[in-house]
């Protein structure tokens, strides 16, 4: 790009004179010059800078009007000012990597705006550019667009996972609105990787680990094949730098012997083609790259020599008619291996590649893998969604690249609505992105893609996620089935929805899809936080009950005068905060009510004792409703609550030794007592002195059987020759049910003696 731009008449003077006015009052931009005030010199002593700058300008003049490349040019003058006397830690001048950035975008025909994005993509985070006097400049495209791709850099007292996760977080959800988001990112990080040599180890090490975890599979996503594979093998280069040297050599070396073959590979195929009709044809043999083979022989633990398929062969026809007249004459060729064949033409991959896939057996035995599209499928197999900007089209293959990357990205704000925290939504965003893919039918015929290794519950959280958290079974080619089975291609599989259903925290342990994973556990925190606005409010009902009063008959005012004296935004975060414990509901009452409180004695002794009602427990509350595991009460004991802050309400028995001390220790109790229509089964321990004879547990267990009570556990706390002594828990209805099973057991010959544990830790084996 030269100081006298011939090509739109702009100098270096109207430069200044168009950005003098809005720059020269900005802190951290100064007007000067660029480099010289005459066209840059063609010679070998031009600096590395100005090389760069040239190479820029020619991509750019190909394809851009004129005035786009003045404002590509306004864009670098700014970039050059703000980075003024930064380096590199190679030594070079900092802005040659935006300018290298921005030579890779150019080089998939990135738009004017993409462009200046790329020039300018570290000003924010490395300069004192704010993202408001990029605005002011070049408008809020560009600005959005620095702004998503620029670090977060204040993220204090956070650890570098923390701050990585929070970073990859706001970048996805600036792609979400931008695809050209993640393309300049892409193209900072490509640039990053080939200048990486000069970091110290552990940094190189630590980019490279974040390069190949999160970076490849991205560019991968978008169905950009070519600069994934390069993001890959660099990565590779820099964290394993031995083994890829070792394998680098080993596949030089091997190639020499390889060479004949594959010419006579191409040669036969391309013959055999060529004899049955088609023309305009390509067949070519490539190398794999050394990061596949690598995955390769680590995944399957072979080695180099025992990696046969090194090379793969591509045809590129005209048309799909053509691609498969190809494979059928491949075929007859060469014999194909059995259950190799994969057609990505009809079912395209997730990020829209599109394919023929077969392996046959070639000349010597060697397995030679095939590809087999049109010229349009390997453009986007190449180049994936930059096919849009690069081709400018309106092909299927480019539209079905973006409606694939769409809907990916629809997925991702799912996922990143039910993420806790950055952490949560980084881990579930690498499940997303490693991942080999099977397809599911729906009954009425609709293909569903989900990684291997996919539940009935993944599935249903595929089709929607309303059908995934209330799904209880499934059929799978007509035969029920349990949520944990595994699917496998090909197969239909219809979800049996019930309206009572709501999803289990044990799913966790066996769906593989980030967005299941992220659905499940958002549900159960909001589950929670239901649950405890819920009790919230039956609480606050009651203790406004024993005054005569109802909720409904605070006024607003009071309740919002309220909520600002306890720094609260709403209702549901008090009722939330009364429901787990955190405020008592008496006080917060006696704040409605403006009754002064004594600090030392909050609750006067007989205040609203006459009317007062306790809170009914059907066994059935959830998680801000516990049983104490000390005491396990059960219905028709006599029982008493306390609020623990931050869980909700523990019940305990009224006979619980632990009682005693929470009241000691000023825990605050509650007034409650089973429903009468309580139902469920709830666990309880019993202690058996038994004889240590041959068959006494099986006999133990029959009786239990017969009383229609379940075990749950059977510990040995104490054992010899003659006796032993056993805890059991046991899963009852009611205190008469256990009652009846005691009384069962003690006709036992083998029991000597039995008694129910109330109030005490467990005995610890010996």
């Amino acid at each position: 790009m030269n100081q006298t731009d011939t090509a739109n008449g702009m100098t270096k003077d109207t430069c200044e004179a168009d950005l003098a006015e809005s720059l020269d009052e900005t802190p951290g931009i100064s007007v000067g010059g660029l480099v010289g005030h005459e066209p840059l010199p063609k010679d070998p002593a031009e600096t590395p800078q100005e090389k760069l700058i040239r190479r820029l300008a020619t991509m750019l003049e190909a394809y851009l009007e004129p005035a786009q490349v003045e404002d590509v040019y306004r864009a670098y003058f700014v970039a050059e000012r703000a980075h003024e006397g930064q380096y590199r830690v190679s030594g070079e001048p900092y802005i040659c990597h935006p300018i290298s950035v921005s030579i890779i975008l150019a080089g998939m025909r990135m738009d004017v705006k993409g462009v200046m994005a790329g020039l300018l993509h570290d000003v924010i985070e490395d300069t004192d550019i704010t993202k408001e006097q990029l605005l002011r400049e070049f408008g809020e495209e560009v600005a959005q667009l620095v702004d998503g791709v620029s670090k977060l850099t204040q993220l204090d007292g956070k650890s570098r996972a923390e701050a990585q996760a929070h970073n990859v977080r706001k970048m996805v959800m600036a792609m979400v609105k931008d695809l050209r988001v993640i393309m300049v990112k892409l193209a900072d990080r490509l640039h990053n990787m080939r200048t990486l040599g000069v970091m110290a180890s552990q940094r190189r090490r630590r980019i490279a680990r974040e390069t190949l975890d999160i970076y490849a599979p991205i560019a991968n996503r978008l169905g950009m094949n070519e600069l994934r594979m390069e993001l890959e093998d660099l990565g590779f280069a820099a964290y394993h730098p031995m083994r890829y040297r070792v394998l680098k050599r080993e596949v030089k070396k091997a190639s020499g012997n390889r060479k004949e073959l594959v010419t006579n590979v191409e040669n036969a195929i391309s013959t055999r083609l060529a004899d049955c009709g088609l023309t305009n044809f390509q067949v070519v043999g490539r190398e794999k790259h050394l990061f596949s083979l690598y995955g390769k022989m680590r995944n399957k633990r072979l080695s180099f020599a025992e990696v046969l398929d090194v090379y793969a062969f591509r045809i590129i026809t005209r048309t799909v008619d053509e691609c498969y007249r190809a494979l059928g004459m491949a075929h007859n060729l060469f014999k194909p291996v059995p259950n190799r064949f994969k057609d990505y033409i009809a079912v395209p991959r997730a990020n829209g590649y599109q394919s023929l896939h077969t392996v046959l057996v070639g000349p010597y035995g060697q397995p030679l893998e095939i590809q087999i599209r049109t010229s349009a499928m390997h453009h986007m197999a190449e180049c994936g969604i930059a096919a849009h900007w690069l081709y400018k089209s309106e092909s299927d293959q480019v539209s079905l690249s973006q409606s694939r990357a769409h809907e990916w990205l629809r997925d991702l704000l799912e996922i990143q609505k039910h993420a806790g925290d950055s952490l949560e939504f980084l881990d579930n965003l690498k499940i997303d992105l490693f991942q080999h893919e099977v397809y599911i039918l729906t009954p009425k015929g609709k293909i569903i893609k989900l990684p291997q290794s996919a539940t009935i519950v993944d599935f249903a959280y595929a089709v929607h996620t309303d059908v995934g958290n209330a799904c209880v079974s499934a059929r799978i080619d007509r035969a029920l089935s349990p949520l944990h089975t595994q699917l496998v291609n090909g197969q239909t599989v219809e979800v049996i929805t019930a309206p009572w259903a709501r999803p289990n925290p044990l799913w966790l342990n066996f769906v593989v899809t980030a967005k299941a994973r992220s659905a499940i556990r958002g549900y159960l925190r909001n589950f929670k936080k239901q649950e405890a606005i819920n009790l919230g409010r039956k609480l606050l009902e009651k203790e406004l009950g024993a005054r005569g009063m109802r909720l409904e008959d605070i006024s607003d005012a009071r309740f919002n005068e309220l909520l600002k004296t306890l720094d609260l935004t709403s209702r549901e975060a008090l009722q939330e905060d009364i429901g787990l414990g955190n405020r008592l509901p008496f006080l917060v009452v006696r704040l409605l009510m403006q009754e002064e409180i004594n600090p030392l004695n909050p609750r006067p002794e007989g205040a609203g004792k006459a009317v007062r009602t306790p809170l009914i427990i059907k066994g059935a509350e959830g998680t801000v409703v516990s049983l104490a595991k000390c005491c396990r009460p059960i219905p028709g004991d006599e029982i008493v609550g306390f609020f623990n802050p931050g869980k909700g309400i523990v019940v305990h028995s009224s006979e619980c030794k632990n009682t005693i001390d929470l009241r000691k220790k000023q825990f605050t109790g509650l007034d409650v007592e089973w429903d009468k229509q309580v139902v469920g089964d709830f666990s309880v321990e019993i202690r058996l002195e038994l004889l240590n004879k041959l068959g006494t547990l099986a006999k133990v267990a029959s009786a239990i059987s017969k009383m229609n009570a379940n075990i749950e556990n059977v510990q040995i706390t104490d054992q010899d020759s003659e006796l032993s002594t056993d805890v059991i828990t046991l899963a009852v209805k009611n205190r008469a049910h256990l009652a009846n099973v005691m009384r069962e057991l003690r006709k036992l010959s083998v029991v000597l003696k039995i008694s129910r544990i109330k109030s005490e830790t467990k005995p610890k084996r010996t």
